[in-house]
Formats: C-alpha cells, sequence, structure tokens
C-alpha cells in the first residue's frame, strides 16, 4: 500500500531500532520539526533515507537517493534560542521510495510503500537459534573491543528472528555501503549471518586501530516530543 512520508535525506543509514540524534538548523527541516511536535504530521513519523553520493547539493529526484529508508519517529525534541533544534529520533519501519515531490511542502515528500520481510522458512527454530547465538558472540567481542567492560548489553530475549539483526548492528559503526545492505535485506536469517560476518570483521579492525565508537544514545522511550 503506497502512502506519502516527509523525508530528510542524510549521508547516513537509520536502521528499524537504532537512535538516531539530529540537530536541525536548515529552516525546511525546522519546519519538519515543528509539525512533527504539533502532530501536523501523524505518529510524529518521517523518512531517514541515505543519499548515494556526497557529490549531491540538492535532492530533487529519487536517483539521488538510496531505494530504500527507514521511518524514524520522533522521540524528543529541544528547540534552541536561535531557532535550531536538538532531536532524537528510532528507527520505526522500512520503505521503498517510489516517487518524489519537492514542490508541495517546505520540506521533501515521498511516495513510500512499506518493505517487510520475506516469511522464515518450515523447520528453521534449531538453526536460527544457533545462529542468533553466533550473532550475539559477534557482537559480545565487539562490545569488549570498543567499549569499556561491561558497556555492551545483550538486545532483549524476546527479540524477534527479524529484529535481532538491526538491534545488534544499531550502536556499531558499520559502513553507509554495509548499513543500507542490511536495511534492504528481506531475509532474516541472511541478515543475521551477515551481520555476524560484520560485527567479527569490525572487532577486529578495532583491535589493531584503537579507533572507539561513540557512546550509545540513551532516550526516554516513552517521552512525547515536545518543544523546550
Amino acid at each position: 500500500m503506497r502512502t506519502t512520508l516527509p523525508l530528510f535525506p542524510l549521508q547516513t543509514v537509520l536502521l528499524p531500532g537504532a537512535h538516531l540524534p539530529l540537530h536541525i538548523f536548515e529552516p525546511r527541516y525546522r519546519q519538519l520539526t515543528i509539525d512533527l511536535v504539533n502532530e501536523t504530521l501523524p505518529d510524529h513519523l518521517f523518512g531517514v533515507i541515505a543519499i548515494r553520493t556526497p557529490l549531491v547539493r540538492e535532492v530533487d529526484t529519487v536517483e539521488h537517493l538510496h531505494p530504500v529508508g527507514c521511518a524514524a519517529r520522533l522521540r524528543q525534541a529541544k528547540r534552541l534560542p536561535d531557532g535550531r533544534f536538538d532531536i532524537v529520533t528510532t528507527g520505526h519501519r522500512r520503505f521503498r521510495l517510489l516517487d518524489l515531490d519537492a514542490q508541495s511542502a517546505p520540506y521533501l515528500l515521498g511516495t513510500i510503500e512499506w518493505l517487510d520481510d520475506l516469511p522464515l522458512p518450515e523447520a528453521s527454530e534449531e538453526p536460527t537459534a544457533r545462529l542468533s547465538e553466533l550473532a550475539i558472540g559477534a557482537y559480545r567481542r565487539y562490545g569488549e573491543v570498543a567499549w569499556e567492560q561491561e558497556g555492551w548489553r545483550a538486545p532483549p530475549p524476546e527479540s524477534t528472528t527479524g529484529e535481532l539483526a538491526y538491534l545488534l548492528a544499531a550502536d556499531c559503526l558499520l559502513p553507509l555501503a554495509d548499513r543500507q545492505a542490511l536495511l534492504e535485506d528481506r531475509h532474516p536469517l541472511r541478515r543475521l549471518s551477515t551481520v555476524c560476518r560484520l560485527l567479527y570483521r569490525e572487532a577486529g579492525l578495532l583491535a589493531a586501530l584503537r579507533a572507539v565508537p561513540a557512546p550509545i544514545v540513551e532516550i526516554n522511550s516513552d517521552a512525547r516530543p515536545s518543544l523546550n
């Protein structure tokens, strides 16, 4: 089913369940923030979608953007004295971009369709459990290298197979191309296998380079966004 979603093109990829803090300074995205807070836009949702190349100065066609993005839900919004905003968002649901409208609103609007996972194969319970253990082990290894001891947290035990790969990759530093491939992959088991491989790779690189990722963003997920 097609619908319309306001878009915020960025040089990053938002994954479902991941937290994304943003500093809003452009007038059109200040207006987007106000519309989200005032619920002019339903459900506090807008679309984050990655720009294909940093050489693009002004996004005005779908060719400038990757084909799949992630709807973000506004969680916190703080208005600064000069009219800018600091906001925190959380990845909600993937979408495929079908068309772009740069005329009807101060900000970009996209015609999108929601993108869900393909069903898991039958009789996949045992290999799924084993793959989940391996992926969580890869995440533990990454956390041990990237953060201080006990700095990593296991995903909630009730996480579904479809959610798990995104939860494990959410706060890890991965190249844009890898994050975009994870976002586009509709096969939960293949996505989980990919995350396992990527986290072991990144843990090895961090151990060799001693480069440490930024701290995980903490938010109050129950709070309603407000201008303050």
